[in-house]
C-alpha cells in the first residue's frame, strides 16, 4: 500500500544563522563612525592596531584547518566591533519578522495559523482556496441533474458510495487542520475520473491542493478496487437466469455472458516499453501507442461480471485469455458446465479468441452454409452487449480517452475503479446525458489476429455445427 501523506505544511520562518565573510571595511568601520563624530586621521594608530591583530588572529597556528581559521577571524571580527554573535543573530531575525510579516505585505492569499509556542513560536502557512463549486454541489438543494451531470451518477448511488468507503478513505483531525470529509474525498476520485481533467482543474474545483488531491484519487481508487471490486463485479448467482436473457437477444441457448478485450494507451512506460508497445493502436493513430489489457466478461445487461487489468498491450486477446483467472477456471469446470436440465452453457468471443468446450466463435473457415452464416449473426447480437458496455464505460469515465498518467503500478486500481464506477451506474439504471459522447463502433474491435479455428478439435467444431444448426431451425420455427 502507498503512503498518502495529509496536505504538507510550510513553516514560514526557519532558525538561521548566517555567517558573513570577512571584510575589511568592517574592522576600519569599528575604528570609527562618521556619525559619532570621530575624526579618522585621530583614530588612524587604532585602525592599524586591529588590522594587525585581525592578521595576527589568522596565523597563530599555521596548520590550523581552515574552518578553525574562519571562526577565529570572525571572532576577532566581532570582538573588534563590540558586538556578539547573539546579538547579531536576534537583530537579523527582528528584521526577517519585521519584512516578512503577512499584516504588513497585505496578506497575500494566505492566513497564518500559530503551530504552538514551541519552537521558538514558529507559524504555519496555508493558502486559502475557494470551495465555492463544491459547497454548491455537497449542498441538497443542488439541483439533481446537475449533481449528475458533474459526477456521472445520482446522488443516492454517490450517498451509497460514499458510505460503503467511509470506514476506508476516512482520516483523522490534526493539530493543524481538519481531515478533508469522506464525501469529498469521493468526489474529488469521481470527478476526476469522469472528466479527466488535469489536477490543477480538479485542485480549482474542490479548493485542494494539487498534491492531495493525487494522493485522495490514488486512495479512493484503491479503496474502490479493494473493498467493492468483488462485491459489484461478480458472476451470476443463477447462470440459467443469465442465459435466458441472453437467448432472448440473440436466439442462441445457454450464452451466461459476452468476452470483450479492450485496450486502455498509456504513456510509454519506464522499463520494458516493448512488452506494452500496441501494433494495432500505432498503426491506426499513425503513432507510437502503448497500452494494457482489459478483460471483460459482460452480462445481457451490460454490468460486468469478470474483469481481467493489467496485461501489456502486445498480447493478443486469445493471450490475454489464457493467462487470466478466467480460462483456468472455466478449464476447470468451475464456472461453467449446464443450466441443470442439461443445456451447456457457453461464453461467446469474437474471432480473435479460440473455439473451446465453453467458448463459441463465429465461424471463419471458408466456404460457409446457410447455418454457419446465421450462428455467426446470432454471436454478434450476443457480443453487442459486451462491445457496448466498454463504450458507455469509455464514454462516462472520460479518463480512459486518453493516456492514462499514471504509475503501471497504480494503473490497476484506477481502471478497476472505473469498472465498480460502471457497474454501479449500470445497475441503478442510470442513463448517459445526451452530451456524453459514446466511442465509435470502430474504435472498438478485436485484435485482428483470427484464431477462432486455429486449433479446435474435431469434437469442438462439431458441437459448434451442432449449435448453429439449431439456431437456424429455432429462427425458422
Amino acid at each position: 500500500m502507498s503512503v498518502f501523506l495529509e496536505p504538507f505544511a510550510i513553516p514560514l520562518f526557519e532558525d538561521s544563522t548566517v555567517v558573513d565573510d570577512f571584510d575589511c571595511s568592517s574592522v576600519f568601520a569599528a575604528g570609527f563612525s562618521p556619525m559619532d563624530g570621530g575624526d579618522p586621521f585621530a583614530d588612524h594608530h587604532h585602525h592599524q592596531t586591529l588590522m594587525s591583530s585581525a592578521v595576527m588572529s589568522t596565523q597563530v597556528v599555521p596548520d590550523q584547518p581552515p574552518a578553525e581559521v574562519g571562526k577565529r577571524r570572525f571572532d576577532a571580527d566581532d570582538e573588534a566591533a563590540g558586538v556578539s554573535r547573539s546579538s547579531k543573530r536576534r537583530r537579523r531575525r527582528a528584521r526577517s519578522s519585521t519584512s516578512c510579516s503577512p499584516s504588513d505585505s497585505g496578506g497575500g492569499e494566505g492566513s497564518e495559523a500559530e503551530a504552538g509556542e514551541r519552537g521558538g513560536g514558529r507559524s504555519v502557512w496555508v493558502r486559502e482556496r475557494s470551495t465555492e463549486w463544491w459547497d454548491r454541489m455537497s449542498d441538497p438543494a443542488c439541483p439533481e441533474a446537475d449533481f449528475r451531470r458533474a459526477f456521472r451518477m445520482p446522488r443516492a448511488v454517490f450517498d451509497k458510495l460514499c458510505g460503503d468507503l467511509g470506514a476506508a478513505v476516512a482520516k483523522e483531525d490534526t493539530t493543524l487542520r481538519a481531515a478533508v470529509p469522506v464525501p469529498q474525498r469521493v468526489a474529488v476520485c469521481v470527478w476526476r475520473l469522469a472528466t479527466g481533467e488535469p489536477l490543477r482543474e480538479v485542485s480549482r474545483h474542490f479548493g485542494l491542493g494539487i498534491s492531495t488531491c493525487h494522493n485522495i484519487v490514488l486512495q479512493v481508487c484503491a479503496a474502490l478496487t479493494a473493498v467493492l471490486l468483488s462485491r459489484v463485479v461478480r458472476w451470476p448467482d443463477s447462470p440459467a437466469a443469465a442465459a435466458s436473457r441472453f437467448q432472448a437477444l440473440s436466439g442462441i441457448p445457454g450464452v451466461v455472458g459476452a468476452v470483450h478485450t479492450e485496450h486502455i494507451p498509456i504513456v510509454a512506460p519506464r522499463e520494458n516499453a516493448g512488452e506494452y508497445f500496441d501494433r494495432r493502436l500505432t498503426d491506426r493513430n499513425q503513432k507510437a501507442t502503448y497500452s494494457v489489457a482489459v478483460q471483460a466478461v459482460v452480462d445481457a445487461d451490460g454490468a460486468f461480471t469478470d474483469v481481467c487489468i493489467g496485461h501489456p498491450g502486445s498480447l493478443s486477446d486469445a493471450a490475454v485469455l489464457e493467462k487470466s483467472a478466467l480460462h483456468a477456471q472455466c478449464e476447470a469446470g468451475l464456472l461453467l458446465g449446464d443450466d441443470g436440465h442439461g443445456q451447456p452453457l457457453w461464453l461467446v468471443g469474437g474471432a480473435s479468441y479460440p473455439l473451446t468446450s465453453w467458448m463459441l466463435v463465429p465461424c471463419t473457415h471458408p466456404n460457409l452454409t446457410w447455418a454457419h452464416d446465421n450462428l455467426n449473426e446470432r454471436v454478434a447480437c450476443a457480443r453487442a452487449p459486451a462491445l457496448r458496455a466498454f463504450r458507455r464505460l469509455r464514454a462516462r469515465w472520460r479518463c480512459l480517452q486518453r493516456r492514462a498518467k499514471v504509475k503501471l503500478s497504480e494503473l490497476p486500481n484506477m481502471l478497476g475503479a472505473c469498472c465498480v464506477l460502471h457497474n454501479l451506474c449500470e445497475r441503478s439504471g442510470e442513463e448517459l446525458d445526451a452530451d456524453v459522447d459514446l466511442l465509435p463502433h470502430d474504435k472498438l474491435v478485436d485484435d485482428g489476429v483470427i484464431t477462432g479455428n486455429a486449433g479446435c478439435s474435431s469434437a469442438q467444431q462439431t458441437d459448434r455445427d451442432r449449435m448453429a444448426h439449431v439456431v437456424l431451425h429455432a429462427g425458422n420455427a
